[in-house]
């Protein structure tokens, strides 16, 4: 089952903040140009990297589970390879997180089921930078 434009709509207008898995420090990786893009349209990113302990500004996790749980997670953003993408998911799982979005190139169908039985809208091989684009999404409202 794949979100509707609409549904991907209302999922992106609802986030505020989006852990990506995978961001890279590097200014030239796909990872990092999707984070400047969604700062610059006012979501806050929580950076998940174990080998930076900073990213584009913000502290940088080593996993999903090690993001403080006071911390709302409305997107899980997955730059990993597909055969590393289970162990994310479950994390996700286990944050509660309402949404799952794994990148171009990125899927694994069943880790998309367990995160669609746990409730959570999943997106496999998209990008959320090009959706986001594509759907005329308004920024995010500042405060």
């Amino acid at each position: 089952m794949v979100p509707t434009d609409e549904e991907v709509r209302a999922l992106l207008t609802r986030a505020r903040t989006i852990a990506i898995v995978g961001l890279s420090d590097k200014p030239d990786r796909d990872s990092n140009e999707v984070a400047r893009y969604l700062i610059g349209q006012g979501y806050r990113i929580v950076p998940v990297n174990p080998t930076v302990p900073e990213i584009l500004g913000a502290r940088s996790y080593p996993s999903l589970s090690a993001i403080p749980s006071d911390v709302r997670i409305d997107v899980v953003d997955i730059f990993r390879r597909s055969d590393q993408v289970p162990p994310v998911v479950d994390e996700a799982i286990a944050r509660r997180a309402p949404a799952v979005w794994m990148q171009l190139g990125v899927e694994h169908a069943g880790a998309a089921a367990r995160a669609r039985a746990a409730g959570a809208v999943v997106l496999e091989n998209r990008c959320i930078m090009v959706d986001h684009r594509r759907l005329k999404i308004p920024p995010v409202p500042a405060g």
